[in-house]
């Protein structure tokens, strides 16, 4: 029980101490219009192009606040030595991080609502699953937060964490069929787009808004599982290997 108190006051912490600013809310709101208007008047199809654009847009909304957040956040309690102070709590290393990751998610999934909300005034998406839709969202909230802290525990500077973070964030945007679908690729490139776990997020929500899903539903759910799982191992060792030892 203590170890759960523990849980909930540290992720509490962190969402009244980074997430709840208004400068970031406000970026989670303007980020997300910029993006979903920027596409919009690219595309030049009309209302009708939203649905396609939707899943690309919460996606990236998503990628982008959850992995700018908690890799600057972690980078700056370590470099601040708070972070050790946090290791000394009576509370599992695991549940410890999902503590420092649960302020994350919630972020990123407040991320998808705008363009959601904008889309609703401005299509019609009678026909989206909303439930499947809203579960892909806290998957790649979660998945996308997981990569954010594998990228906090691998640097040093609060400079390198974002740097690393484009070097993963950028070629996701054009390899995980945010905005074109990953079969239209050079066959070269798809043996990695499949190896990135956004792009079953992505594909989920193409089912979910378009029913247009590439792959079995399914697998979708299994991968991006496994790679969150992945990321969070991960992660979890290059603690006990930097930070511990």
């Amino acid at each position: 029980m203590k170890a759960w108190i523990a849980f909930w006051n540290i992720m509490l912490k962190d969402l009244w101490a980074y997430y709840l600013k208004p400068p970031n809310i406000s970026w989670g709101i303007i980020f997300p219009i910029a993006w979903t208007s920027m596409f919009f008047i690219k595309s030049g199809s009309g209302l009708g192009s939203i649905p396609g654009l939707l899943p690309g847009v919460i996606a990236l909304s998503v990628l982008f606040g959850t992995t700018s957040m908690l890799s600057v956040t972690v980078t700056f309690e370590k470099k601040n030595r708070s972070f050790e102070r946090l290791l000394l709590a009576p509370i599992p290393l695991g549940l410890l991080m999902l503590a420092k990751t649960g302020g994350s998610i919630m972020f990123g999934v407040f991320n998808a609502i705008m363009p959601i909300l904008l889309a609703l005034f401005l299509a019609d998406l009678r026909d989206v699953d909303w439930l499947i839709a809203l579960f892909s969202i806290f998957l790649i909230a979660v998945v996308s937060t997981f990569l954010g802290l594998f990228i906090a525990v691998s640097v040093s500077e609060v400079f390198e964490a974002q740097t690393f973070s484009n070097f993963f964030r950028f070629p996701m945007i054009f390899l995980c069929g945010l905005f074109f679908p990953v079969e239209s690729l050079p066959l070269l490139l798809k043996p990695f787009a499949y190896l990135l776990p956004l792009t079953y997020g992505v594909d989920l929500l193409r089912g979910a808004i378009e029913r247009k899903n590439s792959l079995p539903l399914w697998l979708d759910l299994i991968a991006i599982c496994i790679s969150g799982m992945l990321l969070f191992y991960a992660s979890l060792r290059n603690i006990h290997h930097k930070w511990i030892a």
